[in-house]
């Protein structure tokens, strides 16, 4: 049964990778499943969907990075070593010799100049991380300068140096091939449309064919910086069906299925196939709008973080999708507060309610996406909040059309996910602890203003001064201790952090998942 089901699979997707009668995959290629349907655009100054972020990570290299060794720790990337003037808003990077593009041209000064530049100008949609600098179309050229191999970055706005460092580290501050790319420039778009089929970075791989919603194949780059990676080629096939990438899985004719589900997860045999689970920056909560009358009370948000069923989701309908964390910035990246101090206890809410003279039964309403596992969630909070009065009324719809929702500030109690744009603590911490102007016409996207809540000005300051921090440890404290604040006393309940299960043959070892697509890596794989 399992040749056959090789054989059948083989023809139908037309895999060129593993024979009828042997459902084997090559010792030096690792070739993945996964749904790549998301895919838009691969250019870096374009690309904003998951899997995307994961091309652009394997195929580019920049300033500096996290990589795959350890992604919690910002590493030298195509700049061996930097150099930082706070006061003048000033850093200065040199640029590693030795390093080069995927087409042989040496990494230079120019390229990294003219490829943030290129961001700049082109304009597109993740242009606003690296505009956050204080850069423009017209004054870039000047913010960003080469001398010899160096590189000299200044920024305006009172931040600190770390966030600075993060915003370069973020994916559209990857470094192109200048030359390579201009000589492919139709109608101005700066190599544009020719980087949306092709690739021309200096990363572990190179791109070998990219075929929207078909396959990529990447090659290692031997005369990569850090060593060429143990995989000769890396083939992800797009297989939509978790069905069919469990099948596949099982017949050997992948190494890893990216989107099994936790039912079929649950149902693999562990003599051939085992699981690996990443924490990922996603976090789930459940708000609570101010613009409703009955959910002001500082006493409800407290009671409500009685009422969540952390343990028993996690057990049940979310097990291996999530698991309890209950503040803003995720678990595995500096600056996290793993503090978990609130768990199931119906009775103690009810008395919080009690002492604070809260009349019960409320109705409330409650949007959620209608989807696993969002639907499932909600209708937990509907039991375990009904045991002290607070009713829900689930209100289901599309993801637009919760998100608009939440935009507009019409909703009354939402159950939704946030992740960060770009690894540093304040991308975060801006979205829950910030907002200075909380009127109707001052739009802001972050979960405050969408809750239509008023943060206190001592919280604004604190967030903003933790933003400006020069001393790494103390700024990271500094987050912390908002952290905290947040998951004390506010009316967005933070109550799960994403968790990512991969499916491999246990022959696969070095994959690395980190907490964003950004950090998924190829470089250390092998098989045995």
């Amino acid at each position: 049964m399992k040749l056959l089901k090789s054989a059948l699979l083989a023809s139908a997707l037309a895999l060129p990778i593993c024979g009828a009668a042997v459902a084997e995959t090559p010792a030096n290629a690792l070739i993945v499943a996964q749904n790549i349907d998301d895919i838009v655009a691969i250019d870096p100054a374009q690309a904003y969907e998951f899997t995307s972020g994961e091309l652009v990570t394997n195929l580019y290299d920049r300033l500096v990075q996290y990589d795959a060794e350890d992604p919690t720790v910002l590493a030298p990337g195509v700049a061996s070593s930097w150099s930082i003037d706070a006061a003048n808003r000033t850093i200065t990077f040199t640029i590693r010799d030795g390093a080069t593009f995927h087409s042989g041209n040496p990494v230079t000064a120019q390229d990294v100049t003219g490829s943030l530049g290129r961001v700049i100008k082109l304009n597109l949609t993740p242009a606003f991380i690296l505009a956050q600098l204080g850069w423009t179309a017209e004054n870039v050229d000047q913010m960003v300068t080469a001398e010899g191999n160096t590189v000299t970055i200044k920024y305006e706005g009172d931040f600190s140096p770390a966030f600075v460092m993060n915003v370069l580290a973020a994916r559209p501050a990857s470094i192109v091939d200048m030359q390579t790319v201009m000589a492919n420039e139709v109608d101005g778009d700066m190599g544009n449309a020719w980087l949306n089929a092709n690739a021309a970075g200096s990363g572990p791989f190179k791109l070998d064919s990219y075929r929207p919603a078909q396959l990529v194949r990447m090659s290692a780059h031997a005369d990569y910086f850090k060593g060429a990676p143990k995989m000769d080629s890396v083939l992800i096939r797009h297989v939509a069906e978790s069905a069919t990438q469990e099948l596949m899985l099982e017949s050997g004719d992948i190494d890893l299925a990216r989107n099994l589900t936790p039912d079929q997860i649950s149902g693999l045999s562990a003599d051939e196939i085992k699981v690996e689970t990443y924490p990922q920056a996603a976090v789930h909560f459940l708000s609570f709008n101010q613009k409703t009358d009955s959910l002001t009370d500082p006493a409800i948000w407290e009671a409500a973080r009685y009422l969540v069923n952390y343990k028993g989701m996690t057990d049940t309908i979310i097990k291996g999708q999530m698991d309890v964390h209950q503040a803003f910035w995720p678990k595995g990246f500096p600056g996290s507060y793993d503090e978990t101090p609130f768990s199931y206890n119906p009775e103690k809410a009810k008395q919080i309610l009690a002492d604070a003279g809260i009349e019960t039964p409320i109705k409330v309403e409650l949007d959620v996406i209608n989807a696993a596992p969002f639907t499932d969630m909600a209708q937990s909070l509907q039991a375990s909040f009904e045991d002290a009065g607070i009713s829900f009324e689930i209100l289901p719809g599309t993801g637009s059309q919760v998100i608009t929702k939440y935009r507009e500030r019409t909703h009354e109690a939402m159950l939704l996910y946030w992740g960060p744009d770009f690894m540093d603590p304040h991308s975060n911490a801006k979205a829950f602890a910030y907002n200075s102007d909380n009127s109707d016409g001052s739009y802001a996207a972050t979960t405050t203003w969408r809750n239509a809540w008023a943060v206190p000005d001592a919280m604004n300051t604190k967030t903003k001064a933790a933003l400006t921090e020069t001393d790494p440890a103390k700024r990271l404290e500094m987050y912390q201790e908002l952290q905290a604040e947040v998951q004390k006393t506010s009316p967005i309940v933070i109550m799960f952090q994403a968790a990512y299960q991969v499916a491999m043959d246990k022959d696969v070892s070095g994959y690395v998942n980190g907490a964003t697509s950004d950090f998924v890596f190829y470089r250390l794989v092998e098989k045995e």
